[in-house]
């Protein structure tokens, strides 16, 4: 078994990784920028060591992390989700220094983030894909010249694009003609690559993924699906597991075929493979290589612990479970809550938090790295916490979900707590039945009003007093 872990990464996924390691009995080793100094996953790993004062550089430095990785006697390394997890020169350089990368391989890595190479991968599996570009497209002339063979809309991606960057959807050439230039710049500044490709829009589909994990027996096994079409901008808001929207008959039909897409590339760990569904046709999107920010949900349904068992199979252990044993039970829904400002269109609230309070209560649980006094650094992703609720049936966890979100306190910042039960308020999504058209179909649920009771006000007094006072 693995004994020490190098944690490449911050925030709630690192404060994840350190509980899986806690219960292991593995020694974990968090990273920090200077930013970082006071953040939860520093405090609660067994080391913490700096890696600078630059807030981005030291987390983006791979053979700085593995040098660090081989200092501190690390035998494994995991990437968190975001920064370096689907890099694969990580992966390489962990493979040349004898670090265990707790996840694939770097060829499978490289192969899958080349969105066109998966998609080549894909097809030659027989997974379906969306009419698109057999490659990328040279330029704008051979863009627009594919564009008219497909029929608009079109997708313009950046081949190595992800979480939502380098995509752009075009109704008309026109539009292709000015959003060209601009996915070049955001692809060769976000992915230091300007290869683009076109794919058939399919318009306002469900957003599916697939859960699976692999060993390096020829395990693999799927853990049922996620629904993730509440997003905005291509960014998800709310996740569900299972998706209320599929049949059972669609559930195993998709289930299979992220199977078939991982043994296709000889995939070993945890990834996902992710979907359109668009008028009972189900189209492969990407696959991502990693464990993805809505692991949780997933975990709340099957009962299994993702991260440990990335761990496991990083371990050269086959997987603790078979396809037979695996079922789900209920659902779940996580809400991203991010530092945003709903009503002044989403925009970033960084700042100190001066009172935090965790929901609880049956089905309940939030993945996080603030506390109250800390400080929400400007340099990284809004996503402050996620509060995960489960319950049997999908009312009882649209009702626990407005309970929870009702519970948590979070202040000095804006949130976008609020905007997620004005969601779960809403007809069409309570009656299970939407698709990723949601949000900008409905503007006016950003229109609530806070509602203050006599305990808010005195909360926010205490606050004052003791922010007042120097507590």
């Amino acid at each position: 078994m693995i004994k020490k872990i190098l944690i490449a990464n911050r925030g709630e996924i690192a404060v994840r990784i350190v509980r899986a390691c806690a219960e292991m009995g593995i020694r974990s080793v968090a990273i920090y920028s200077e930013a970082d100094r006071h953040a939860l996953h520093v405090k609660r790993a067994d080391e913490a060591h700096s890696i600078g004062e630059d807030p981005l550089a030291g987390y983006l430095n791979p053979r700085a992390l593995v040098n660090l990785a081989v200092e501190t006697g690390c035998d494994a390394l995991h990437p968190g989700y975001g920064f370096l997890s689907e890099n694969a020169e990580l992966a390489e350089i962990c493979a040349e220094r004898g670090i265990k990368f707790i996840g694939p391989s770097a060829e499978v890595i490289r192969r899958m983030g080349d969105k066109t190479e998966a998609r080549r991968s894909m097809m030659a599996a027989g997974v379906p894909c969306t009419p698109g570009t057999e490659g990328n497209v040279a330029d704008l002339a051979e863009a627009l010249r594919e564009a008219e063979r497909i029929g608009y809309p079109v997708m313009l991606k950046a081949t190595s694009g992800g979480g939502g960057r380098g995509i752009r959807r075009c109704n008309s050439r026109d539009e292709l003609e000015q959003a060209f230039p601009r996915v070049i710049s955001e692809a060769t500044k976000a992915f230091g690559s300007a290869e683009v490709f076109l794919e058939k829009c399919i318009v306002n589909p469900k957003h599916i993924e697939a859960q699976i994990l692999a060993d390096s027996f020829g395990n693999t096994v799927h853990l049922f699906e996620r629904d993730c079409s509440i997003q905005r901008r291509n960014q998800k808001l709310i996740e569900i597991a299972p998706s209320p929207q599929l049949t059972p008959e669609q559930r195993a039909y998709i289930g299979d075929l992220a199977v078939r897409a991982a043994k296709a590339v000889g995939y070993e760990n945890a990834g996902t493979v992710e979907f359109l569904l668009a008028d009972g046709e189900v189209y492969f999107m990407e696959m991502n290589t990693r464990v993805q920010v809505e692991h949780t949900i997933t975990e709340e349904i099957t009962g299994i612990d993702i991260v440990r068992e990335q761990i496991r199979i990083a371990s050269g252990l086959e997987l603790s479970v078979k396809q037979e044993d695996i079922i789900h039970r209920g659902f779940a829904l996580q809400f991203r809550i991010n530092a945003e400002d709903p009503k002044n269109n989403f925009l970033p609230s960084f700042g100190k938090i001066t009172r935090y309070y965790a929901p609880g209560g049956p089905g309940v649980r939030t993945d996080t790295a603030i506390y109250t006094g800390y400080t929400i650094p400007p340099y990284y992703d809004s996503m402050c916490l996620k509060l995960i609720v489960w319950a049997l049936t999908w009312e009882e966890a649209l009702d626990r979900g407005l309970r929870a979100l009702d519970d948590m306190r979070v202040q000095g910042v804006r949130t976008t707590a609020p905007y997620y039960q004005e969601i779960l308020r809403n007809p069409e999504f309570r009656s299970g039945q939407f698709n990723t058209s949601f949000v900008e179909s409905h503007p006016e649920l950003t229109q609530y009003s806070i509602k203050r009771n006599p305990s808010h006000l005195a909360i926010a007094i205490a606050t004052a007093i003791a922010a007042h006072a120097g507590l």
